[in-house]
């Protein structure tokens, strides 16, 4: 079972990865992050996409659906932004945040490797 700088790493092995972080979304922290440059700063995308994956969720709570988000994603013209929040008992309120390059990634692809990554993640 991989640790997070193992997750990291292998997150930011995905075909198209512009930068990784597993997320706390109760405090909207990056508890590990990998990637990023100056036009991709993590700490913000961490800060800015917990709002989302908590507006989703309330969102659900109020439809009365009972079911879990298994990721969520945000097209850009130019990137793919990926949210999907842990499901195990252990992990619950984190979520994997994870930014491609649409040029160089196969979508399908990424998803299924970054649920790999959360199956396996020990945190």
């Amino acid at each position: 079972m991989p640790d997070m700088d193992t997750a990291l790493k292998e997150m930011m092995m995905i075909d198209g990865a512009l930068g990784a972080a597993v997320v706390d979304y109760n405090s909207g922290m990056a508890l590990g992050m990998s990637g990023g440059s100056r036009n991709l700063d993590l700490d913000v995308a961490a800060a800015g996409n917990t709002e989302v994956v908590r507006a989703k969720q309330r969102t659900l709570e109020q439809l009365g659906i009972d079911q879990g988000i298994e990721d969520i994603l945000i097209s850009l013209t130019g990137q793919y932004h990926l949210l999907r929040p842990m499901a195990s008992p252990q992990s619950r309120g984190l979520f994997l945040y994870l930014a491609l390059d649409r040029n160089r990634a196969n979508l399908a692809l990424a998803r299924h490797r970054l649920r790999q990554i959360e199956d396996s993640l020990l945190v």
